[in-house]
């Protein structure tokens, strides 16, 4: 059984997830923690429930979702896994930030890169990555069938979808992903998306404006 944390970090309130079972071991996916207090605010609380964090992940690698990417690895040793096609996104990242006026500790390269289809473990739960790609070439999604909730960054969001003018991006491929590999699950599956509140997949099916007019 997963439990799912989740804090609002950085100027651009990036949802940053904490995956967490039943023997305390945490896997972090988009850690955007930015300001010190943010960065604080995540270890202490990691500390406070005695996690053990086994593993460090990203959706995709705009620069919000990966502030703490070198925070999390160096304080708990974990590397970086993402998909290959964001390696390109990882790169550009630091210029970004300084184009931004938010400049921030460049990411730490990946360990290894994560397969579509690809089963990540935690204990005993199994999340199933799918390749989302649209709001940027190589973003995905981790999908826990046994709990129905899929972690989504930037692809679907509460009656929206993520933007595609940054490079790599693409609308119609984003609307492929989200009805191809999003919509074709159930109703009931929970949306944790990369800002905002949490929705479902049967109610972006009859209510998202992006969605149901195109």
């Amino acid at each position: 059984m997963i439990e799912i944390q989740y804090f609002a970090f950085n100027p651009l309130q990036e949802n940053t997830y904490l995956l967490i079972n039943e023997k305390k071991d945490c896997i972090i996916i988009d850690p955007g923690c930015y300001f010190e207090e943010e960065r604080k605010e995540l270890l202490q609380y990691i500390e406070k429930r005695g996690l053990n964090v086994t593993r460090l992940l990203n959706t995709h690698c705009h620069f919000d979702h990966i502030f703490g990417n070198k925070l999390v690895a160096r304080t708990f040793n974990v590397g970086l896994e993402i998909h290959r096609l964001e390696q390109t996104v990882l790169d550009r990242s630091p210029q970004v930030g300084v184009m931004y006026n938010i400049p921030f500790e460049p990411s730490p390269m990946p360990a290894r890169y994560i397969e579509e289809g690809e089963k990540i473990q935690l204990g005993d739960d199994v999340l199933e990555v799918r390749f989302t790609p649209g709001h940027s070439p190589g973003s995905i999604s981790f999908y826990h069938a046994a709990q129905q909730f899929v972690i989504g960054g930037d692809v679907l969001f509460y009656q929206s979808i993520g933007r595609t003018d940054l490079p790599g991006g693409h609308h119609e491929t984003l609307l492929k992903s989200i009805r191809q590999q999003l919509f074709v699950l159930p109703d009931e599956v929970k949306v944790y998306p990369g800002h905002g509140q949490p929705t479902t997949i049967g109610f972006e099916k009859r209510n998202n404006p992006f969605l149901i007019n195109s």
